[in-house]
């Protein structure tokens, strides 16, 4: 059992930069896939980005790549969405989640696939 809780969350003007959290308790932590997934009302829950257990791969959507970095420290279970240069259109609830495998982060972006997820946060980026 894995339980993830988001932070960091917050309004920003475009162009700002936000930083996420996601702190995770229970065992094995570092077996897992995370992945970062966003939620704009009126839309379907799209993905973002992941890290495999190791940190060793990482994998972005189009729509972020170049601004968004995903990173995760095994030792103090979290793992980091660092969100550069934002647009209005990220604004979403944006949600951790867990997937227990060992393949790389390529392999981790269908959200019906993971394990675990968090409650979200909001992230709001005026225009």
């Amino acid at each position: 059992q894995v339980q993830l809780v988001e932070s960091g969350g917050g309004l920003v003007q475009a162009g700002g930069s936000l930083r996420l959290s996601c702190a995770g308790s229970g065992r094995s932590f570092s077996r897992y896939c995370m992945g970062w997934f966003r939620q704009a009302p009126g839309k379907e829950r799209e993905f973002v980005a992941a890290i495999s257990w190791s940190g060793g791969s990482t994998y972005y959507a189009d729509s972020v790549k170049g601004r968004f970095t995903i990173s995760r420290d095994n030792v103090k279970n979290t793992v980091y969405l660092q969100m550069n240069s934002l647009k209005p259109e990220d604004t979403a609830v944006y949600y951790c989640a867990a997937r227990l495998t060992y393949y790389s982060a390529n392999s981790c972006i269908a959200p019906n696939e993971y394990d675990y997820w968090g409650q979200g946060t909001q992230v709001t980026v005026s225009a």
